[in-house]
């Protein structure tokens, strides 16, 4: 699933990605509004992550997503 699809989706993501990523707030989801950008710098933020290993872990929920 690309991230035009999610974001069209977004209601939907909002739920798999608090399952992906648990320590997300909901107020860091609210903020995020669909955008892949403050995605990817919040579970930076949250995680430690570089941001590398941020972006490959999206890369691969938004490959595995089912919907």
């Amino acid at each position: 699933m690309n991230w035009d699809q999610i974001e069209g989706k977004w209601e939907q993501a909002k739920g798999k990605i608090k399952e992906k990523w648990g320590k997300l707030t909901d107020d860091d989801i609210a903020q995020i509004n669909g955008k892949r950008d403050q995605l990817a710098g919040r579970i930076q933020e949250r995680y430690g992550y570089t941001k590398e290993r941020a972006e490959e872990e999206m890369k691969d929920w938004e490959r595995d997503t089912r919907w």
